[in-house]
């Protein structure tokens, strides 16, 4: 048995995927509507570094469970409080909302953690607190702001790059794929609840620069195939997805195991970005195949063998020139 090289998928793979372009775009279009009303419906689960609150580090004599340590603290009147375990089975970490009195000052952050030391602990397992940290709201809209910013600035710049590459069809059905994967991977974590985090939020950019790289790959073949065969628009779009499926579905598993790996040994605090890599690499594979392609034979977007060629023939003309 020959194990290397290894396929994932077979490199004469022939599968029609044109075939019924019309009616698998309409239903990724239901499903980005489904999406961004699960987004405006829904919302995200903001983690402290967007909503301002205090963050409380404790430590015990002996090994706790977290869950009846949040509920000692729901008890005191400490609602929402989220309660994760860090290092060992000792140490916790407890982030509060910005709720009435808690955070009203920054000095106010210590007087919460001696009242959340003395609410968790019990007497045959005692408790101890460093000084609180106070995050205010005014930070957290920053991050907000800034987050939203570092995505219009990918964005844009990936536009603009495959623009100069390419031409302006490509550039728009890359910009509107990548799209659409960002806002299927943002409507899971908010379906979920996700705690949407500054990790969270790293792993959402790199899964747009991840489907950016995988489209134009696919898009450097379609224009070669544009270029070089002489059949129908759509035979040449079917063909290119073809020849490119198994490198797409081979970075797509290098790139999902990588995160599975961070998801079980990287512990609580990188959860949130490997599983939005793990989401998005499935999403991205899926959109590069049945969603980006497909996109250049509809409506303005319809890309001919005249959108490319003429570039090759003035190339062609300057060398004929004495």
């Amino acid at each position: 048995m020959k194990l290397f090289p290894l396929h994932i998928v077979p490199n004469d793979t022939n599968i029609d995927f044109m075939r019924h372009r019309k009616p698998v775009l309409a239903l990724m279009v239901a499903l980005l509507l489904v999406s961004l009303a699960i987004i405006g419906f829904k919302g995200f689960n903001y983690a402290l570094e967007f909503t301002g609150g205090t963050v409380v580090r404790t430590h015990f004599e002996k090994s706790v469970d977290v869950e009846a340590v949040r509920e000692r603290l729901a008890t005191a009147g400490f609602e929402n409080a989220q309660v994760q375990s860090v290092g060992g089975g000792n140490d916790l970490m407890i982030r509060l909302p910005p709720e009435g009195e808690h955070n009203n000052a920054a000095d106010a952050a210590q007087k919460v953690a001696e009242k959340v030391g003395a609410a968790i602990s019990t007497a045959d397992n005692a408790a101890t607190t460093q000084p609180g940290e106070f995050v205010g709201p005014q930070v957290g809209k920053d991050l907000v702001m800034n987050g939203i910013y570092a995505t219009l600035f990918m964005v844009i710049g990936f536009l603009i790059y495959i623009a100069a590459r390419f031409e302006w069809k490509f550039a728009m059905v890359a910009s509107l794929t990548a799209f659409f994967d960002l806002i299927l991977t943002v409507a899971y974590m908010s379906l979920l609840g996700r705690e949407f985090d500054l990790t969270v939020l790293a792993g959402m950019l790199s899964v747009m620069g991840f489907a950016i790289n995988d489209i134009i790959v696919v898009f450097d073949r379609v224009r070669e195939n544009f270029r070089s065969l002489r059949v129908e628009p759509l035979e040449v779009l079917n063909r290119s997805i073809n020849q490119t499926l198994s490198r797409t579905v081979i970075t797509a598993v290098l790139f999902f195991l990588s995160a599975l790996a961070l998801y079980l040994y990287g512990g609580e605090s990188m959860e949130g970005l490997a599983e939005t890599h793990m989401v998005g690499a499935v999403i991205v594979v899926v959109s590069s195949i049945i969603v980006a392609v497909p996109l250049l034979s509809i409506g303005p977007f319809k890309v001919s063998k005249q959108d490319l060629l003429p570039k090759a023939k003035d190339v062609e003309e300057l060398a004929r020139r004495p």
